[in-house]
């Protein structure tokens, strides 16, 4: 039976099958929200401002949306580099 992973996981039998399979919680948060969700983020590419010009609070929301550990204590730049090294 799948787990609840709560609510920043959006599609559990996929995060679950990706982390059986070796991915990283946060890669794992990653695919399987892309894939539950209903818009194109493929096609989306290039239109979302640099992280830079983000402010902390939308840094952290993207943050917990993609699972990354420790995110509550990191400042703006720390984020940011977090969120790019895909943790």
């Amino acid at each position: 039976m799948t787990r609840d992973h709560g609510p920043s996981i959006k599609d559990d039998d996929t995060y679950e099958a990706l982390r059986e399979d070796g991915a990283s919680k946060s890669k794992a948060a990653r695919i399987a929200n892309a894939q539950a969700s209903n818009d194109d983020s493929a096609a989306k590419g290039g239109r979302q401002k640099p992280y830079e010009e983000w402010t902390k609070d939308e840094l952290y929301e993207r943050a917990r949306e993609i699972g990354v550990d420790g995110r509550s204590d990191m400042n703006k730049d720390q984020l940011i580099e977090a969120l790019r090294d895909g943790q």
